[in-house]
């Protein structure tokens, strides 16, 4: 009974405490109490001062280009990013990514939906085991781990990118980002079953990286990856749509064709031709001078070459080589003759593909597909057209030296 009366009386003294002190008036404190948004002691304030205003203070998303150890996959031997190329992807990032983005879903789109956090790495994450090579990844849907930095060609006052940089750029950075982005869409809202019911037979999430083109093109992927898993196969598309060149989109179109297609197939893939902005007749393009090669495999037990039924579209290959392609436990030894040449894609190479009706046939079928599920769940969740942001950013990489030298873009230097 003492114990309780004596917290009673404590409780009480507190409380008069508490109330005395409520009135009085608190004076500034002889200390600093504020927080500077950006360290300017730094050696990199600058450059710390421009992802605050350009990336912080308009999408609360924080660039992380220092090395960061904790927050780095352990399983890879890794390197910081280069400084210069650092500030370089950042300003890619906001003119090919958000302002792309922002320009077709509205100011709050990327706010809403935005990654919260990119982490830089300068090396590539390779795995030994697989032979595979991480080139970004998506955790918990707020942040964006990109790798290779250091493969960027380099800012300068008289730096011009040519088409073969801007093709690295996007092979490199800008797939895995719409690749990684795309994740956290449909992890806010769920793609469709459907699409994973095209080829749900041929996923492999485990030896995906050991097919080759044409098989993973004929089995109806658009990459090798996306042949490891559903949402995988979702993510690539939409990015591939986004990001891949003319040149990698109509080899791909041309392998895929080669088992055959399905009746309507042929106006379906110039519908999709067009809509990529590839011009199906230009003189001077591969897909209007190319060669496919029937494929053979040796037979070590007869000692001859037994054809595997299918061509193979390979414009560097000559007639009758032989080709060693290693896999797990044994060597197969292909050959590749009776050439067929096509100058002509519209008038030479769709009238030769034939007409199938076998249901084992995928390839451009299946790609047609997974393009129709893909894009319309694009536009029906988000309002956005996947074509649309392909054109517009094609237009801005065409520009993309004046972008460089223009008053947007400054390189600090360290202080």
């Amino acid at each position: 009974m003492r114990k309780i009366l004596a917290l009673l009386s404590m409780a009480a003294m507190v409380l008069t405490y508490s109330s005395c002190r409520s009135e009085d008036d608190f004076t500034e404190s002889i200390f600093d109490t504020t927080t500077p948004a950006v360290d300017k002691s730094l050696a990199t304030a600058d450059f710390d001062q421009w992802l605050y205003d350009n990336f912080l203070v308009p999408y609360n998303v924080e660039v992380q280009y220092r090395f960061n150890f904790t927050a780095s996959d352990m399983n890879f031997q890794l390197t910081p990013a280069d400084y210069n190329r650092s500030q370089l992807l950042a300003h890619f990032i906001r003119y090919l990514f958000y302002d792309v983005y922002t320009k077709y879903a509205g100011d709050d789109f990327m706010k809403r939906y935005g990654p919260r956090m990119f982490h830089f790495i300068g090396s590539t994450g390779y795995s030994p085991t697989t032979g595979t090579e991480v080139l970004g990844t998506a955790a918990g849907g707020v942040k964006i781990t990109l790798y290779n930095v250091n493969e960027i060609k380099p800012w300068s006052e008289t730096v011009n990118y040519s088409g073969d940089d801007v093709e690295v750029l996007n092979e490199r950075i800008f797939h895995t980002m719409h690749h990684e982005f795309s994740h956290i869409l449909h992890q806010t809202k769920s793609y469709p079953v459907t699409y994973g019911q095209v080829t749900s037979g041929s996923y492999d999430p485990i030896n995906w990286q050991e097919r080759d083109s044409t098989t993973t093109h004929q089995l109806g992927y658009v990459t090798h990856y996306a042949s490891s898993a559903t949402y995988e196969d979702f993510v690539e598309t939409l990015s591939g749509i986004i990001t891949d060149t003319d040149s990698r989109w109509m080899s791909r179109i041309i392998n895929a064709s080669l088992p055959g297609v399905r009746a309507g197939d042929k106006e379906q893939i110039l519908t999709l031709v067009d809509s990529l902005g590839i011009d199906p007749d230009k003189a001077d393009a591969h897909w209007n001078n190319f060669t496919i090669y029937e494929e053979s495999k040796y037979n070590e037990i007869e000692g001859t070459y037994d054809p595997t039924g299918r061509y193979v579209l390979d414009r560097f290959r000559s007639s009758e080589q032989t080709v060693n392609v290693a896999k797990t436990a044994y060597v197969a030894v292909y050959r590749y003759s009776n050439p067929k040449q096509f100058h002509s894609f519209r008038n030479e190479f769709l009238p030769w593909v034939s007409i199938s009706s076998d249901d084992s046939v995928a390839g451009i079928n299946a790609i047609l597909k997974k393009i129709d599920i893909a894009t319309e769940w694009y536009t029906d969740r988000w309002g956005l057209h996947v074509f649309e942001l392909r054109k517009e950013v094609r237009e801005r990489q065409d520009s993309i030296n004046t972008y460089l030298h223009s008053d947007e873009v400054e390189i600090y230097k360290l202080k």
